[in-house]
C-alpha cells in the first residue's frame, strides 16, 4: 500500500496554511486545469429551457459546477429537490440559505417528465437540506425515485442524501424505495467541519453511511469528498480510511472552488498528479471504485461509474 502523506512533506502543509491566510481577501488565478468553456450551445440551452419550463432546479445550477457546460450538452443533470433555499449554511455552498417553501407535491412528477424527455437512462437526484421537515425530506426522495421508475421503468436512480439530522427512520424510507446509488457526502476531514459544515457532525454522517451499507448491501454506497480547504496529508488519508471502513464502496474527490467572494478561499490548488496519488491510494485502501480528479463532482459521469462499479461487483 502506497502511504499518501511520504509524498507531501508536513513543511508543504504548513505553506498551504499560510497561503490561506494570506490569500483570504485576494483570490489564488484559477491553474489552467481548472479553466473549462463557458457554457453556450444548441443542447446547453435546450437544456437549460426544459428545466426552466418544467420548473426544475439543479445542483448545476445552483451550486455553480465548473461542470455545468459538459453536463447540460451531453443531456445530463442532477436535479436539486425540495426548493433552491436551504436550511444550512455551509461555507463552501453556494446554494441560497434561507427559509424554504412547503414542497411541491407536483415536484417528483415533473423530474421523472423532463428525465424521460431528456432520454436519460441514469438520473441523479440530490436536494437542499431541509432540517424544517420531520422527515428531512426522505419522503419525497422516495417519491421522486417511485416516479422515475415509473416513468422510465430501465432507469438507474442515484440520489445523494443529507444527513436527516442522523434519523435511521428517514434514511430506511429512502432505501427502501430502492436507489440504485446511495450518496452521501462526507465533504471535508473532522477538523474542519465547525469551519466548513457548522450544521453537521463527522460522525453523524459516518453513522448514516455504516447503515446504509450494512442494512441494504445490495445498494453500493457511495461518498465524496474536496481537496483544497487547508486539510493535511494525513486527515486525508484518514478521512479516506474512516470513509472506507464504513462499508462505502465508491468514493469521489475533486478540488474545492470559491462559488463567491463570501464563501471560504481556496487554501490550495490540488494538482492532477496528486489526485492521481489519492486514486490510487483510495483503490490500496479497498474501495471498489475512485474517482478523482480537480472537476470531479459527486455526480460527474455517476452513469459511467455505476457500470463500472457492478462490473466489478459482479466479477468479485
Amino acid at each position: 500500500m502506497c502511504i499518501g502523506w511520504q509524498k507531501i512533506p508536513s513543511s508543504r502543509t504548513s505553506k498551504f496554511s499560510e497561503m490561506s491566510r494570506a490569500q483570504q481577501h485576494q483570490p489564488m488565478p484559477k491553474p489552467r486545469w481548472l479553466k473549462r468553456p463557458l457554457p453556450t450551445g444548441p443542447t446547453y440551452e435546450k437544456v437549460r429551457s426544459m428545466l426552466r419550463e418544467g420548473l426544475l432546479h439543479t445542483v448545476c445550477q445552483e451550486a455553480k459546477c465548473p461542470n455545468i457546460w459538459e453536463c447540460f450538452s451531453r443531456k445530463t443533470a442532477t436535479f436539486l429537490i425540495l426548493g433552491s433555499q436551504c436550511t444550512r449554511n455551509c461555507r463552501f455552498c453556494s446554494i441560497t440559505p434561507g427559509v424554504p417553501a412547503p414542497p411541491d407535491p407536483d415536484e417528483p412528477f415533473r423530474v421523472a417528465g423532463t428525465a424521460r424527455d431528456l432520454g436519460l437512462t441514469y438520473v441523479v437526484v440530490t436536494s437542499v437540506t431541509r432540517d424544517d421537515l420531520p422527515d428531512g425530506g426522505a419522503m419525497w426522495f422516495a417519491r421522486t425515485i417511485t416516479e422515475i421508475r415509473r416513468q422510465i421503468p430501465s432507469a438507474g436512480v442515484e440520489v445523494l442524501i443529507p444527513d436527516f439530522k442522523g434519523s435511521v427512520s428517514a434514511l430506511h424510507t429512502v432505501l427502501s424505495a430502492g436507489p440504485s446509488v446511495l450518496n452521501h457526502n462526507i465533504e471535508t476531514v473532522p477538523r474542519l467541519y465547525q469551519t466548513v459544515r457548522p450544521g453537521a457532525n463527522y460522525r453523524r454522517s459516518l453513522d448514516l453511511l455504516t447503515r446504509a451499507a450494512c442494512d441494504t448491501p445490495g445498494i453500493p454506497v457511495k461518498s465524496g469528498i474536496m481537496l483544497g480547504l487547508g486539510e493535511t496529508p494525513d486527515e486525508i488519508a484518514q478521512t479516506l480510511r474512516d470513509i472506507h471502513a464504513t462499508g462505502c464502496q465508491v468514493l469521489t474527490i475533486g478540488q474545492y472552488l470559491q462559488p463567491t467572494r463570501q464563501h471560504l478561499p481556496v487554501a490550495r490548488y490540488v494538482t492532477p498528479e496528486e489526485f492521481e496519488h489519492w486514486r490510487k491510494w483510495g483503490l490500496d485502501v479497498g474501495f471498489t471504485e475512485v474517482y478523482s480528479g480537480p472537476l470531479v463532482r459527486s455526480s460527474y459521469h455517476a452513469r459511467e461509474m455505476y457500470q463500472v462499479v457492478m462490473k466489478k461487483i459482479d466479477i468479485s
